[in-house]
C-alpha cells in the first residue's frame, strides 16, 4: 500500500527568530548570537465539527455510493463496467490514495485520482508487472531459488477451522482506518453479513467524522474541497 499523501503534504516552513544582547557595563560585550531556526506552529484546529453524510452518499462510480462500497466490507466487481479500483482491484491500483479521495474530497470538484496523481510516492512496483496470469512480478533483488524451477513448495492443507482471522482486507484501509482500536477485534471477528445488517454503521461514521474534524484545517490549507459539510448546531 502506498503512503498517505496528506502526511507528506501537511508540513510547515521554518521561520528564523533572531535575538541579540549585550550591556554597557565593564563586563565584556557578548558576541553576536546566531539565529536559531524555529518551526512555525501548525495551524490551529478550526473547532468546527463536520457532517460526513455527503461523503458517504457521493458516487465515486456511476450508481455506486461510498457507503455501498464500504458496507459490507467486501471488494466488489461489476463485469459490465470498466475494471479498476474501486470496481475490482488491479495489482498496481493506488487503492489507499483513491480511498482517501472518495472518503474526504468533494468528487464534484476533484477527480477521484487526485491524490494518486501527486508525485509523492513511488509510481509503481520496481519490477514491471506482467500482463498475463498470474500477473505477479518476480521478487525484487536476487533471492535464492530452489532447484527444480520453483516447484519446491510445501502448501498447508489445514482445514479453514484451523485458522483465525486477524484482519479484514475487503476494502483496503476500512478496517485499518475507520474502525477504532476498541472495536477492531470485534470487527475482524465479524462477517460481511454483520456489516450489511448495520452492526458497524455507527462506528464507521463516528470514526470518519473524527478524522474529518482533525484533518479539516489541513485540507483547507491545501485548497482542497471536502465532501463533508460543517454542522450547523
Amino acid at each position: 500500500m502506498r503512503a498517505l499523501p496528506l502526511l507528506a503534504l501537511a508540513f510547515t516552513l521554518p521561520a528564523l527568530a533572531a535575538c541579540s544582547g549585550g550591556n554597557s557595563t565593564a563586563a565584556p560585550r557578548p558576541g553576536p548570537i546566531e539565529a536559531t531556526p524555529t518551526p512555525t506552529p501548525s495551524p490551529t484546529a478550526t473547532g468546527t465539527s463536520f457532517d460526513v453524510t455527503r461523503c458517504l452518499n457521493q458516487q465515486p462510480a456511476p450508481g455506486v455510493s461510498v457507503a455501498n462500497l464500504v458496507i459490507p466490507d467486501t471488494l466488489k466487481l461489476d463485469v459490465t463496467k470498466a475494471n479498476g479500483f474501486p470496481n475490482g482491484r488491479g495489482l498496481a491500483d493506488p487503492v489507499i490514495d483513491i480511498t482517501l479521495a472518495m472518503a474526504f474530497l468533494d468528487l464534484t470538484k476533484h477527480p477521484l485520482n487526485l491524490l494518486a496523481s501527486l508525485p509523492l510516492d513511488p509510481p509503481g512496483n520496481k519490477v514491471t508487472l506482467p500482463a498475463d496470469f498470474p500477473y505477479l512480478a518476480p521478487a525484487n533483488g536476487t533471492p535464492p531459488m530452489p532447484s527444480g524451477g520453483g516447484t519446491n513448495f510445501n502448501f498447508r492443507s489445514d482445514p479453514p477451522s484451523a485458522y483465525v482471522r486477524v484482519d479484514r482486507m475487503g476494502m483496503p484501509a476500512i478496517a485499518t482506518a475507520l474502525v477504532s482500536s476498541s472495536m477492531k477485534n470485534a470487527y475482524n471477528d465479524a462477517n460481511p453479513s454483520d456489516d450489511a445488517s448495520g452492526k458497524f454503521v455507527v462506528e464507521l461514521g463516528t470514526t470518519l467524522t473524527k478524522l474529518t474534524d482533525m484533518l479539516a484545517d489541513d485540507f483547507q490549507r491545501l485548497s482542497l474541497n471536502m465532501c463533508a459539510t460543517p454542522k450547523t448546531t
